[in-house]
């Protein structure tokens, strides 16, 4: 498999056409998710963008997103058994009830050792897959094939910038996209949204390489006219992000 595998994201059976950027980046990022990450192994990331997809039908997560507290319900999740059950239960409570995720609960999975850098990265995963499935689903498609993992192990990399104080996890100050995180930003130009993700840098990385093709780059944040390229307007495409924003509780 190569850095973008033709035999993924072909979008041959699409009502509509599909930008060649659009495929690129699915294509791209398809190739990032079976490789070796930064806390977790291509095997392990792989199996974090199964349970996504189980996360989505799991009975017990259905249930526990109707209850008064989803701390006060036991069960099992509808899952693969491939990864740490405390793992599991992260990213079905990202994909199906993540307005109720708690500081204590982060801490307590780093206490138990699930680290707040793997938390992060399977973040970063969870969201971009969901990202891109939810692309086929509005075209009717069905969803890509999960690529094999690819051999080698996690980088281990933090951010020495990192810090605490703003969110749940440590992130990179404004002011912190120095050295190997230069390309993060531009002169302090960022917003919390963006940080959340930066005690990975390759999740945030790996995120805003399809963000930039299915919403905007961030660059194209600061640019309100016509994007080139694009079937709508700047405008009409924040409509669409408003609305999306809201239906799935967005903080922001």
């Amino acid at each position: 498999m190569n850095d973008a595998d033709l035999s993924f994201f072909t979008y041959a059976d699409s009502p509509y056409t599909v930008r060649q950027n659009l495929q690129d980046a699915h294509r791209s990022y398809w190739h990032a998710l079976a490789s070796p990450g930064t806390w977790f192994s291509g095997a392990e990331r792989v199996a974090i963008a199964a349970e996504v997809r189980n996360a989505l039908d799991c009975p017990f997560c259905a249930e526990r997103k109707t209850a008064l507290s989803p701390y006060s319900l036991k069960g099992e999740h509808r899952s693969d058994n491939q990864l740490d059950p405390r793992v599991v239960d992260a990213i079905h409570r990202v994909i199906t009830d993540q307005s109720r995720i708690t500081q204590a609960y982060i801490d307590d999975n780093a206490s138990a050792g699930f680290t707040e850098e793997q938390y992060v990265e399977m973040v970063g995963i969870a969201v971009t897959v969901l990202s891109v499935d939810e692309f086929n689903r509005a075209l009717g498609l069905p969803l890509e094939t999960l690529p094999a993992p690819l051999p080698g192990g996690p980088s281990h990399y933090r951010p020495s910038q990192a810090e605490h104080g703003t969110g749940f996890v440590a992130m990179i100050p404004a002011n912190g996209a120095t050295g190997n995180e230069s390309d993060l930003w531009e002169r302090e130009r960022t917003a919390n949204v963006l940080r959340a993700l930066t005690l990975v840098p390759n999740a945030m990385r790996e995120w805003m390489a399809v963000a930039a093709q299915q919403y905007l780059s961030i660059q194209g944040m600061t640019q309100f006219t016509t994007i080139p390229g694009r079937a709508i307007n700047r405008m009409q495409i924040e409509l669409v992000a408003g609305r999306v924003s809201s239906h799935n509780e967005c903080f922001y």
